[in-house]
């Protein structure tokens, strides 16, 4: 007990000190950092949607917490250390030497850390945002660090991939997203009943103020004949949407424009298939 009591008093309270100073350090990082940081987003997106400044701010302000918490805990340790009469020069010439040993691993760590920077400051993506990345994993991205992006897909797998392995990174849900819907019908109907008819049926479902927040195109802003397939006709809707409510608006929009065509006799075509038996044998005559 004396042991222990002497140590607290010549070197113990300087390392209780120097970690109660860590501590402070990082809890005024946490509480004023973010605050400059949305402050900072929101000054240079003013023309980005709420939602999207937003998101930037969030995945900001998570990488900056890490690299702090890892930043104060090293200076911690090494100060520590040297409190504590440990030689840190030694400590961190052997970590030099174990550093060239594994240097060669360690390129791939370098590679994902410069990766990673850059898929943040070119704000490829955001912690909230649906991605596909070039080796066909796709999903929500749940978290975003220097050396590696988390997606959890629509099956509830979760993909974790270092960011030196992305090569090509497809946002789908950035500042705003697209409904793009293709809709057969059978050949015998007037191709501008029906696009008039799904025309007011998206006015309709944008008036609605259940559905209308999520819409940001007042009228499809791509209608068109888009091809005569074997079974009917392709007509293309396309309209915009507030970002990741794509998939909510293509939803309900399919569910009213088939009541729709079911209450004014449009068909929608499917595959048929006509089964032939052949003539009949006719009998011989002959004896």
């Amino acid at each position: 007990m004396e042991v222990f009591t002497n140590w607290v008093a010549q070197t113990g309270w300087k390392i209780f000190l120097v970690l109660a100073i860590t501590a402070v350090v990082y809890l005024v990082i946490t509480r004023f950092v973010p605050i400059a940081i949305r402050n900072s987003v929101k000054s240079q997106m003013k023309k980005r949607r709420k939602v999207e400044v937003e998101k930037r701010a969030d995945t900001l302000v998570r990488i900056v917490k890490g690299i702090a918490a890892v930043v104060l805990g090293l200076i911690a340790l090494f100060v520590s250390l040297q409190q504590a009469n440990v030689n840190v020069t030694a400590a961190l010439a052997a970590l030099g030497v174990v550093g060239v040993a594994v240097g060669f691993g360690a390129q791939y760590l370098i590679r994902d850390l410069i990766s990673g920077f850059f898929v943040l400051f070119e704000n490829q993506c955001n912690v909230g945002d649906v991605i596909k990345i070039g080796n066909g994993i796709g999903g929500i991205v749940e978290e975003i660090s220097l050396r590696r992006t988390t997606l959890r897909d629509l099956g509830g797998a979760r993909h974790v991939i270092p960011n030196g392995e992305i090569r090509t990174v497809s946002n789908l849900t950035q500042e705003w997203s697209r409904v793009n819907l293709d809709i057969t019908v059978a050949y015998k109907e007037d191709l501008d009943r029906v696009m008039a008819l799904m025309r007011k049926t998206w006015e309709e479902m944008k008036a609605d103020p259940n559905w209308g927040s999520m819409m940001l195109s007042d009228t499809p802003s791509f209608l068109r004949v888009d091809e005569f397939s074997t079974s009917g006709i392709v007509i293309k809707i396309v309209g915009e949407t507030q970002p990741i409510k794509q998939w909510d608006v293509t939803a309900e929009y399919r569910r009213r424009i088939k009541r729709v065509f079911d209450e004014n006799g449009i068909e929608i075509p499917w595959p048929h298939t006509k089964v032939y038996f052949g003539e009949p044998l006719k009998q011989s005559t002959d004896k």
